[in-house]
C-alpha cells in the first residue's frame, strides 16, 4: 500500500536529499545518452513524477520492459530537477516491474486521444490525464459535499436503491423482478407479482426524498447522496440511466429558506473545488474550456438572482429570440430557455419558483393561486437547471387529494400511506431540493457530455464495464 507520504503528489513537494520509493504507472519513457528517463505517476497529482535511471543500475531486459502503461516501483534520491516546471527529481537507484504493457498494443500511447475514444476504454481512460483531473474533481467534490452539510449538522440517511413507490410519479423506473420471465414469456401468463421476492413490483429508485422526509420529521436536517436510476431511453450529453444525486430535507424550512442553503451550498462546492484541485481546473481549462475560471468565480461571487416562473416566461417571450420550444406559461422551461436568463438577461446564477402544478410533482405545496407550486429550480450560466426542489406539502388532506388527482397518471394512494401519515403524526413544513453530482461536475470541470464525468456511464444500449 502506498503511503501518503510517498504519493506522487507528495514526492514533489518534498526536498532535494530524502530518499525515497516511488511507485505508479509509465507515462512515457525515452532514453538519452545512457540515461532513461521515465514519467510516472500514481494518480494522485497533474503533474509527473520524473524519474532518470543512469545505464547499468538494472538489466537492459528490464530497461525493455519500462513502457508506457508498464507499473513499476522505484527506489531512489530526490535530486533538484534541471527540467522546466520542476522542483525535483528522482535518481533511482533499484527499479522493479510489477506489471508490463506490451508496448505495440497498449491504448495510451502518448498522444492525444478523444473523448469518444476513451469511452470504449472504461478500464484504462482513469490513466489520462484528462480522466485522472476529472475524477480528483470529482473526488473533492464529494468531500465538499459531506462537509458542508456536516457542518452545518445534517444527518447522512442511507435511503434505498429498491423502492416499491414512484417519487416522481413519472413512471420511468427500471422494474426489479425475480420471477421467471423467461419462462412466463413461454407461457404466455401474467406475471403474479405477489409471487415475487418482495410480494410486490419493486424498481430502481428515482429519488431518496420521500424516504429523507420520514427522517427529517425526526431528525430535522438531514440528506442523502446516492445512486439513482431512471429508464428513459434519452440519448443525450445530459442524460445517464444511473446517476448520483444529494437531495437534503429540512424540517422548518420554507421556499425562502430553500433557496438560501441552495445558493450557499453550491458556492461552498466551487470554493473548495477550487482550492482543493486548482492545477487539475487549471489543465481542463486549457484543454476544453478557456472560460472555466472565469465561470466558477463568476457562481462564487455572484448573488443570486430570484425571480418568479411567470416573470421568466415574460422574459423569454419578450426576448425576440427564435426558440426551438415554445415559451408559453404553463410549458415547462427547456435548457435553451434557462441559458438565456443566465447567459444573456442576468449573466449569473437565477432562482425561478412559483411552477405551475400541472408540470410539477405531487408533493409540491401549492401555493394560494390554485394555480402554481412552491417550486425551485436553480439554474446556471452554460448548463441551466442544477438544482430542483420546492417546500413540501403539509397539509394532509390536500396531498391527498393531490395523489388523487394524479391517479390517471399511475400514482397510486394505497402506495402512499405513510407518506401521508407523517402529515397526520406530528407534520411540519419542510422543503428540500436535489442537485445530479455529474451535473455538477460538468459545471466544474467544464466537460460537455455526461458520460465524462461518471466513472462507468450507463445510457441506452450501454453497460460495459
Amino acid at each position: 500500500m502506498i503511503q501518503p507520504d510517498s504519493y506522487v503528489r507528495s514526492l514533489l513537494q518534498r526536498s532535494p536529499g530524502e530518499r525515497v520509493t516511488a511507485r505508479g504507472w509509465v507515462k512515457t519513457h525515452r532514453d538519452s545518452k545512457n540515461v532513461h528517463f521515465i514519467q510516472l505517476n500514481d494518480g494522485s497529482s497533474s503533474v509527473d513524477l520524473p524519474i532518470v535511471l543512469d545505464a547499468g543500475v538494472v538489466p537492459e531486459d528490464t530497461v525493455a520492459k519500462i513502457t508506457t502503461g508498464a507499473c513499476i516501483s522505484v527506489e531512489g534520491e530526490l535530486v533538484a530537477s534541471m527540467g522546466k516546471g520542476q522542483a525535483v527529481e528522482v535518481k533511482a537507484l533499484a527499479l522493479t516491474i510489477h506489471g508490463t504493457a506490451d508496448a505495440e498494443h497498449y491504448p495510451l500511447q502518448k498522444k492525444k486521444h478523444t473523448l469518444e475514444t476513451l469511452r470504449e476504454l472504461g478500464h484504462l481512460r482513469t490513466r489520462s490525464n484528462t480522466f485522472a483531473a476529472v475524477f480528483r474533481v470529482r473526488n473533492a467534490l464529494a468531500v465538499a459535499i459531506h462537509k458542508f452539510f456536516q457542518d452545518r449538522g445534517f444527518l447522512y440517511v442511507h435511503t434505498p436503491v429498491i423502492s416499491a413507490s414512484d417519487a416522481e410519479g413519472a413512471g420511468s423506473m427500471f422494474q426489479v423482478p425475480t420471477l421467471d420471465l423467461e419462462g412466463l414469456g413461454k407461457s404466455g401468463k401474467s406475471p403474479d407479482f405477489t409471487q415475487d421476492f418482495f410480494g410486490k413490483r419493486t424498481y430502481l429508485t428515482v429519488s431518496g426524498q420521500l424516504e429523507a422526509e420520514i427522517f427529517a420529521h425526526a431528525f430535522a436536517n438531514v440528506y442523502t447522496f446516492g445512486p439513482t436510476f431512471r429508464a428513459e431511453n434519452s440519448n443525450t450529453p445530459r442524460h445517464l440511466a444511473e446517476f448520483y444525486m444529494i437531495e437534503p430535507e429540512m424540517a422548518f424550512c420554507d421556499l425562502n429558506d430553500n433557496q438560501d442553503l441552495a445558493e450557499a451550498f453550491l458556492k461552498s462546492q466551487v470554493e473548495q473545488v477550487i482550492d482543493a484541485c486548482g492545477p487539475d481546473l487549471d489543465f481542463l481549462a486549457k484543454w476544453y474550456d478557456p472560460e472555466l475560471r472565469k465561470t466558477l468565480d463568476g457562481l462564487v461571487n455572484a448573488s443570486f438572482e430570484r425571480i418568479t416562473y411567470t416573470e421568466a416566461i415574460a422574459l423569454l417571450n419578450k426576448s425576440g429570440k427564435n426558440f426551438e420550444f415554445p415559451t408559453e406559461w404553463g410549458v415547462d422551461m427547456q435548457s435553451e430557455h434557462e441559458r438565456y436568463l443566465t447567459e444573456e438577461v442576468y449573466r449569473k446564477p437565477v432562482i425561478v419558483t412559483g411552477y405551475p402544478k400541472d408540470i410539477k410533482a405531487f408533493y409540491m405545496r401549492g401555493n394560494d393561486d390554485g394555480m402554481t407550486v412552491a417550486a425551485m429550480d436553480v439554474l446556471a450560466p452554460r448548463i441551466g437547471e442544477i438544482i430542483g426542489g420546492s417546500q413540501r406539502e403539509e397539509r394532509h388532506d390536500v396531498l391527498l387529494q393531490r395523489i388523487r388527482d394524479m391517479a390517471a397518471h399511475g400514482l397510486k394512494e394505497e402506495a402512499y400511506w405513510w407518506y401521508l401519515d407523517l402529515r397526520r403524526f406530528g407534520g411540519v413544513h419542510h422543503a428540500g431540493f436535489g442537485m445530479g453530482f455529474e451535473r455538477m461536475l460538468m459545471y466544474l470541470t467544464g466537460m460537455k457530455n455526461i458520460r465524462d464525468v461518471i466513472p462507468f456511464p450507463r445510457t441506452p444500449g450501454n453497460a460495459e464495464f
